[in-house]
């Protein structure tokens, strides 16, 4: 299936490991010229030799504005004009919610829900000029069931829902799409990190702690990142050209409530 993206340039945030580097791989593959973002040096560069075709990357920091802005100029300047934006983040601190602190807020706020603003602000005119672009926001499923080590990122990917409905409102008539995906439990460091937590909470074994989240997905596994890029990337593609404002899971059924 030809999904229509060679060539298009995409901006896949966060993306030297995990979720992120799964779906600028995936992205890569399909033709897009790929833009890649990420805190650690050494990381991004090991992960732009992983992806295919042209591909740039840039020591940035998303809970930061000026590197938000420096990322599109330097990508707008090396790639051209972005007409794909995935905004993704490593997630805001973990812990029991009367041990998270004012600032550990602040920097979850700014790095799990500003990201997302000031992207959409930065890269939305001139695709809104273009009449044609896409963008997906890589979010959590407990934006749809909070989880209790999770206080922060539950609250404020739950506030995404909402922002990338709102965004898809104001863009539906210009030819851009805004969608969510929401992968559950997935094999990353963010899980294996989450493992850790879980298995000093409840005195088991880290090991045991990532067995315990498979039996509870109905498919009895884990994703892979590639499961979730998968995803990202169809939602990216023209042939998902009506498909605008969905809050879409990719979590194996976990999800007991509605979509």
């Amino acid at each position: 299936m030809d999904y229509g993206i060679e060539g298009k340039v995409a901006m896949v945030a966060a993306s030297s490991a995990g979720i992120g580097l799964a779906t600028a791989i995936a992205l890569a593959r399909e033709g897009a010229h790929v833009s890649i973002c990420g805190r650690d040096e050494a990381r991004l560069e090991a992960a732009a030799e992983r992806i295919p075709g042209e591909c740039r990357s840039y020591v940035v920091d998303v809970s930061q504005a000026e590197d938000l802005e420096w990322w599109v100029e330097q990508t707008v300047e090396d790639l051209g004009q972005p007409a794909i934006v995935v905004t993704n983040t490593g997630g805001p601190p973990a812990g029991a919610l009367p041990d998270i602190a004012d600032a550990q807020w602040q920097a979850g706020f700014d790095s799990t829900l500003m990201n997302v603003v000031r992207l959409f602000n930065l890269t939305s005119g001139a695709m809104r000029d273009a009449q044609w672009g896409r963008f997906v926001h890589i979010t959590s499923i407990v934006a749809k069931e909070p989880h209790d080590l999770l206080p922060i990122s539950s609250t404020l990917r739950a506030g995404i829902q909402n922002l990338t409905r709102l965004q898809a409102n104001s863009m539906a008539a210009h030819g851009v799409t805004v969608n969510a995906v929401l992968p559950g439990h997935t094999l990353t460091d963010r899980q294996r990190h989450l493992a850790d937590l879980r298995a000093s909470r409840d005195g088991i074994s880290a090991e045991r702690a990532l067995e315990l989240q498979a039996e509870a997905v109905p498919m009895r596994r884990l994703a892979d990142p590639d499961e979730i890029a998968a995803a990202v990337t169809f939602l990216c593609s023209h042939a998902a050209s009506y498909i605008t404002g969905v809050n879409l899971l990719v979590d194996g059924g976990l999800t007991r409530g509605p979509g």
